[in-house]
């Protein structure tokens, strides 16, 4: 059987309709790939047509400010990928004067684009015969072989990506690699894969062994680790103005806006708001009247961390002189735990 082009067929006949695959323009190729980095594509399209509609070029990007890409890229989570996007477009307008890179080598310069990103950009728009592997290409190639390497180890990362760059069709690259992801994203999907109408069916290794359910491997995740937030909802008496602050250091929320923030070693009961450590927050050595918004932790779930959330709302008898309108705090990009109690709350009415 000749495997790319009984997909490449597939394709032809039961790809979606998706604004992206209208276009060999590398911008905007490249914004839908980053944006469905991690996402699925019902929940990254709105995002897609909302940067394309704000940023129509990659000049437009470049010269927004951080917070608008922030604010905009708000609910998608992973926000480092909005960061490097922001950078790389920067980096395209203001150094390669709009000029996108066009080789799978040149575009790995850019930030946020790892071999998986470039495969895809320099296929599909430059025809360059580089192998796309992403989950869904694990997943086909490891059932349709019966290959029992682990997916997530250096071995199988290896492996993968030299099959899918023998498999590869030379002469029609962008089409062959997103057969092979539409394919397993509609057809061999990860639960309930259609194998009974399957053109690869009878040729199948997990098929016809029966390792459907088994097939691909993959390691065990790194541990999760369970973490104690307590924001700090500070109020002035008439709920006009609130403490509000941008995360300056590294990580997940990095340049978002959040109330103060202090952790703890367990989930703290409402008369146990004396055991946080508020010498670093606005209202250290204040007096202050406060209750806690939510008995139940609210539980905010990252790839590698669960955070077991309260909310406490004060209001201090001398009130901080930085902070922001309570009107205006809809216009601050924040993490979507802190935008949720926002809407909750009704903090902006």
């Amino acid at each position: 059987m000749d495997f790319n082009k009984v997909l490449t067929h597939w394709y032809s006949v039961n790809k979606r309709t998706l604004p992206w695959r209208t276009t060999k323009n590398p911008y905007f190729i490249w914004l839908s790939e980053i944006i469905l980095q991690q996402t699925q594509i019902k929940q990254g399209l709105p995002y897609y047509e909302a940067f394309v509609k704000d940023f129509p070029t990659v000049f437009d990007l470049a010269n927004a400010s951080e917070e608008k890409v922030l604010k905009l890229w708000q609910g998608l989570g992973y926000y480092s990928r909005a960061r490097n996007l922001h950078a790389s477009a920067k980096y395209i307008a203001h150094e390669r004067n709009g000029l996108f890179p066009n080789t799978y080598t040149e575009l790995l310069q850019l930030k946020g684009v790892g071999d998986y990103t470039a495969s895809a950009i320099a296929s599909i728009c430059f025809n360059e015969p580089t192998a796309v592997v992403d989950g869904n290409v694990y997943r086909v190639l490891s059932r349709y072989f019966g290959i029992e390497t682990a997916i997530n180890s250096s071995k199988g990362i290896k492996e993968f990506k030299v099959l899918a760059s023998e498999l590869i069709d030379v002469k029609q690259p962008g089409d062959y690699n997103q057969a092979i992801m539409e394919f397993g994203a509609m057809q061999c999907k990860p639960k309930n894969p259609n194998c009974s109408d399957c053109p690869l069916q009878k040729s199948c290794i997990a098929y016809n062994k029966d390792l459907i359910d088994v097939l691909p491997i993959k390691l065990k995740k790194t541990k999760v680790v369970t973490k104690y937030f307590n924001f700090l909802v500070i109020l002035s008496e008439d709920h006009k103005r609130v403490v509000f602050q941008q995360r300056t250091t590294k990580g997940i929320w990095q340049h978002l806006y959040q109330f103060p923030l202090v952790e703890s070693s367990k989930s703290l009961e409402a008369d146990e708001f004396h055991l946080l450590d508020l010498e670093n927050t606005p209202i250290n050595k204040v007096a202050i009247t406060h209750s806690l918004y939510n008995e139940k932790d609210i539980i905010h779930k990252l790839s590698h961390q669960h955070l077991h959330t309260k909310f406490w709302i004060i209001t201090p008898e001398k009130f901080p002189s930085e902070s922001i309108a309570t009107a205006d705090i809809k216009a601050f990009p924040t993490p979507i735990l802190i935008s949720k109690f926002i809407e909750q709350f009704n903090l902006s009415a």
